[in-house]
């Protein structure tokens, strides 16, 4: 009798051909899945006419003249200050209704702090949205 121990032999698992197969089946499954959108609910959306003008926003037009003066649409401000201005920007506001876009029209030779005051005031009215006006080479305004 052979009473000698054997060695045994550890069990070598081969992992490559595995991963192999993994990938081959994963590259398969891409490729043969179709992906559709699924929603919960089927609903018509309305039409809209692709020509129809938006509303025009409502304009409150600020004048800065060369000496730094205000004038809020075709009102002429007697004080420089920005609370003053401030509240003729929230009575304009008001008269026009909803959001309102203030256009400042300031002199060339306006002071740069007139604008900044006009900006400020603005802010303070709750109104954010501030465009400058500019004239072309023609001479026509633009804003």
């Amino acid at each position: 009798m052979n009473f000698r121990p054997r060695l045994k032999e550890e069990p070598e698992i081969n992992l490559i051909p595995f991963i192999d197969v993994l990938l081959v089946i994963l590259i398969f499954l891409m490729l043969s899945t179709t992906y559709s959108k699924f929603t919960a609910l089927q609903v018509t959306l309305p039409l809209a006419d692709a020509e129809q003008l938006q509303e025009k926003p409502r304009e409150i037009v600020v004048a800065v003249s060369p000496e730094g003066r205000y004038a809020v649409g075709q009102q002429t401000l007697e004080g420089r200050g920005v609370d003053l201005l401030a509240r003729a920007l929230q009575d304009a506001a008001r008269a026009a209704g909803g959001d309102s876009v203030v256009i400042i029209s300031a002199d060339a030779a306006a002071p740069h702090q007139a604008v900044v005051s006009v900006m400020e005031a603005a802010r303070r009215a709750g109104l954010a949205q501030i465009t400058f006006a500019t004239q072309t080479a023609g001479g026509a305004p633009a804003h």
